[in-house]
C-alpha cells in the first residue's frame, strides 16, 4: 500500500506543478513554444536529459549490458561526442538565426522544399516511434515490476500493459496541452531528481549484493569492455562509426532535445547547459550499465529474458517503500521524454506546417491552438504504434529490444544526417542533388541490409550517410566551410571545459578498451 501511496503523491505534484505553470489566454506563441526563450543553464541541462532518459535505458540497456556488458555504455558515454558538435557547432548557428524550429535553419540553408521534407519526417519519427517507444516502455516497465499489484486493471498480461499505455499516455497529454514548455521544463527537473534517486538506489543495491566495486572485475572481466570484436553481431567497436553520426541526428538535429536550446537565456547559458548534460550522462552510464554487469555476476546465465534484469533486481533485493520510488522512477522517465515529444511535435506542426501551408496569418492563439490539436492527433498515433511494439516484444520476448527499436528509427534518421550535415558542412549546397540524397537514403538502407543481411545496423547506419554525404559533396563542387570556423564557443571557459569534456571521452575509451 505504501508503494501505491507514493506513485500517487507523485503524479499528484507532477499535475500540480504542470498546471500551476499553465499559459494563460493570451499568451504568446513564443512563451507556449519556448518558455519566452528565458531558460537558465541547469533547467537546459535537467530537462534535456531527463527527456534523453526513457523506460528503455532502465529495461532495454540494462537488459543489453546483462548481455553485453559495458560495450553497450557506449550507447551513453558516447552522447558527450554529440553533445560537444551542438555545443559548439550547431547551436550557436540555431540561436544566431533565432529560429524556433530546426525546420527554419534547414529552409534558410537548403530550401523550403527540403525543409518541408526535414519537418514531415521528424514528425512522422516522433509521433509514431519515438512516443510510442516512450509509452511502452514505460508501461512495460511498470508491469514488470509491479504486475501482481496492477493485476486490477486486467488479469491478462498484455491487456493490463495496453491500458497502462492508455493511461501514461492521456497523462502525458494533458499536462503538455495546457502548459507547454514551460510546463515541461518545470515537471522535467522533478522528474529527473526522481529517476536519478531511483537509479542509484538499483545501482548500489546491485553493487552491494555483488560484494562491492572491485567484484566486476573479478567475478565478470570478461563484461567490463568498451570495445568488441569486429564480427560481435550486436556491439562490434566498428558500431562506433555510425554511432558518431547518429549522435549528430539525436544530439544536433532533434528538435525534442535541442529546444531547450533554442529557449535559452543566452549562448552561454545553451553551451553550458549542454556541457552539464554531458557530465550527467557519465552518471547516467554507471547507474544504468552497472547493475546490468553486476547481476550477471550473481546469475551468470540464468537470466532467460534480459529486459528482466531490472525488475529482477528491484523484485529481489529492494523493500516495500523503495519500490515505489523505483516506480516513480520509471514513470518519470517516461512522461520526461513524452511530454518534450508532445511539446516538440506541437512545435513543428504549429511553425513548420499550420504556419506557412495552412494560415500564414495565424494569430498567436491560433499557432497554439494547432500546436494542441497536434498533441491531441499524436497521442493516438502514439497509442496504436506503443499498442504494435507491445504486440512485437511479446512476439519475440528473448530479444533485445532496445536494438530492435534503434534498427527501426534508424531507417529514417540517416536521411536527417546527411541534411543536417549538408546544410553545416556545405560552402553552396546543390539542393537538388542533396534532396536526391535525403531520398536516397531509404533505398540504400533497404538494400545494404538486402545484400548484407549480417551487417551490424550501425555500420549499415555509417556506410548509407556516408554514401548520401558524398552524393551531396560531390553535386555541390566539393566545397566545405573551414572546419575550425564551425566551432563557436562563447567565452574561454565554456572553450576549455569543452575540451575537457572531450578529452575525459577519449581517456574513457583508452582506460576501459
Amino acid at each position: 500500500m505504501i508503494d501505491f501511496i507514493i506513485v500517487i503523491a507523485y503524479f499528484s505534484i507532477i499535475l500540480i506543478v504542470a498546471l500551476r505553470g499553465k499559459v494563460s489566454a493570451d499568451s504568446s506563441a513564443d512563451e507556449y513554444f519556448l518558455s519566452s526563450r528565458n531558460l537558465p543553464w541547469y533547467s537546459i541541462a535537467f530537462s534535456t536529459i531527463a527527456t534523453n532518459i526513457q523506460g528503455y535505458q532502465f529495461l532495454g540497456m540494462m537488459g543489453s549490458a546483462y548481455l553485453f556488458g559495458l560495450a553497450q555504455a557506449n550507447l551513453e558515454i558516447n552522447a558527450v561526442q554529440g553533445i560537444l558538435l551542438g555545443t559548439f557547432v550547431f547551436v550557436p548557428l540555431f540561436l544566431r538565426e533565432k529560429i524556433t524550429t530546426i525546420t527554419q535553419f534547414i529552409a534558410k540553408k537548403l530550401g523550403e522544399r527540403i525543409a518541408l521534407l526535414y519537418s514531415l519526417a521528424n514528425i512522422a519519427l516522433f509521433a509514431t516511434v519515438t512516443l510510442g517507444a516512450a509509452l511502452f516502455w514505460g508501461a512495460y516497465a511498470a508491469d514488470m515490476v509491479f504486475g501482481e499489484q496492477l493485476s486490477f486493471f486486467h488479469e491478462n498480461r498484455l491487456i493490463r500493459i495496453a491500458i497502462l499505455i492508455v493511461i501514461l499516455g492521456i497523462f502525458s497529454a494533458v499536462y503538455t496541452y495546457f502548459g507547454g514548455l514551460r510546463a515541461v521544463v518545470k515537471t522535467d527537473i522533478i522528474q529527473f531528481g526522481v529517476l536519478l534517486l531511483g537509479g542509484i538506489v538499483v545501482c548500489l543495491t546491485a553493487i552491494h549484493h555483488l560484494g562491492g566495486w572491485e567484484q566486476l572485475y573479478i567475478k565478470t572481466p570478461q563484461k567490463m569492455h568498451l570495445h568488441l570484436p569486429s564480427d560481435h553481431p550486436t556491439l562490434p567497436w566498428t558500431h562506433l562509426f555510425g554511432l558518431f553520426f547518429l549522435n549528430i541526428n539525436y544530439w544536433c538535429a532533434n528538435q525534442t532535445v535541442i529546444q531547450r536550446a533554442l529557449a535559452a537565456k543566452s549562448v552561454t547559458h545553451a553551451q553550458t547547459g549542454l556541457m552539464v548534460g554531458g557530465l550527467i550522462k557519465y552518471l547516467m552510464a554507471i547507474l544504468i550499465i552497472v547493475p546490468g554487469i553486476a547481476l550477471y555476476g550473481m546469475l551468470g546465465d540464468g537470466l532467460e529474458e534480459p529486459d528482466l534484469a531490472f525488475p529482477y533486481l528491484v523484485k529481489t533485493y529492494l523493500p516495500q517503500g523503495i519500490k515505489g520510488i523505483i516506480l516513480c522512477g520509471l514513470f518519470a522517465s517516461l512522461m520526461s521524454t513524452v511530454d518534450s515529444t508532445f511539446n516538440s511535435l506541437a512545435t513543428l506542426w504549429s511553425t513548420d506546417i499550420y504556419t506557412k501551408y495552412i494560415n500564414r496569418k495565424a494569430t498567436d492563439q491560433q499557432k497554439i491552438r494547432s500546436g494542441r490539436r497536434a498533441i491531441l492527433f499524436s497521442l493516438g498515433t502514439a497509442l496504436i504504434m506503443g499498442l504494435v511494439l507491445l504486440y512485437l516484444k511479446f512476439d519475440n520476448p528473448n530479444s533485445a529490444f532496445t536494438h530492435t527499436l534503434n534498427n527501426l528509427r534508424y531507417y529514417i534518421n540517416c536521411g536527417i544526417v546527411i541534411l543536417i550535415c549538408s546544410a553545416v558542412l556545405l560552402v553552396k549546397p546543390n539542393i537538388k542533388v542533396v534532396l536526391i540524397a535525403f531520398i536516397a537514403s531509404l533505398p540504400i538502407n533497404i538494400v545494404l541490409q538486402f545484400l548484407f543481411p549480417e551487417m551490424n545496423y550501425f555500420v549499415r547506419a555509417f556506410c548509407v550517410i556516408i554514401s548520401g554525404l558524398s552524393i551531396a559533396l560531390i553535386g555541390s563542387k566539393g566545397k566545405i566551410n573551414k572546419l575550425s570556423s564551425l566551432f563557436q564557443p562563447s567565452s574561454i571557459s565554456v572553450k576549455y571545459w569543452g575540451w575537457t569534456l572531450a578529452i575525459s571521452l577519449l581517456l574513457l575509451h583508452f582506460i576501459f578498451h
